[in-house]
């Protein structure tokens, strides 16, 4: 039992968090992730599948999960204590189309995740590693498109917003270089996000009150 995140609350992932350590080895391949939610050919194994990577304390996956019970949400979460609490958090609420994984996000894309096997994959306010010396740590370039375009069904979507202006320029720039696997579409909000909101995470709630801008976009599966 973790107390970080909790205010003194001792935080239980229940069956929604699983550990790294859990994971299957790499080396065996692809994993087959509709089995977390239910036996083959179940109703709560065929229902669509999406990822969230970055899932901070799991304010997008409560919200969207509860106004979307017909779909299922995996998070990737490599902060161990935002991990607990947000497992937790889902756990409380009840939600069993949640897993909340604690992974680094390509590592597992590229080892776990099968081909063709996603609707869409949410990346929001993901690190902007603003010094220029870091930017090779910036998880949005040109070959992770190619693994992303690898894991979603056609035509699937791949929604990214944050409040770094350069890293949106830099995230434009990698998806025109992948043009021929992805087409470039208006950002739309998701339905869980609030009035005037571009997503309605807990970390633009934070910085709006800042007056960030805040930008998005949405590629779509060639």
């Amino acid at each position: 039992m973790g107390l970080s995140l909790g205010h003194g609350k001792s935080l239980d992932v229940g069956d929604v968090g699983l550990d790294d350590s859990q994971l299957p080895p790499f080396a065996d391949g692809a994993i087959d992730l509709r089995a977390w939610f239910g036996p083959k050919d179940s109703d709560d194994n065929r229902k669509p599948l999406e990822l969230e990577i970055g899932s901070g304390k799991g304010t997008f996956l409560v919200q969207q999960a509860t106004l979307t019970p017909h779909i299922n949400y995996i998070g990737l979460e490599y902060a161990k204590p935002f991990w607990r609490y947000a497992a937790d958090r889902c756990r409380r609420h009840g939600l069993k189309n949640v897993k909340l994984i604690r992974a680094e996000a390509a590592f597992f894309l590229r080892n776990y995740v099968p081909d063709g096997c996603l609707r869409q994959v949410h990346i929001y306010f993901p690190d902007p590693w603003p010094k220029a010396r870091h930017h090779k740590r910036r998880l949005v370039q040109t070959p992770f498109f190619h693994e992303l375009h690898r894991v979603l069904q056609p035509p699937g979507h791949v929604r990214l917003a944050t409040d770094h202006s350069d890293y949106f320029t830099w995230m434009q720039e990698h998806a025109a270089a992948a043009r021929e696997l992805f087409e470039p579409l208006p950002f739309e909000s998701p339905q869980s996000a609030g009035e005037g909101e571009l997503v309605g995470t807990n970390f633009e709630r934070k910085y709006r009150r800042e007056g960030r801008p805040f930008h998005g976009m949405i590629l779509q599966k060639k």
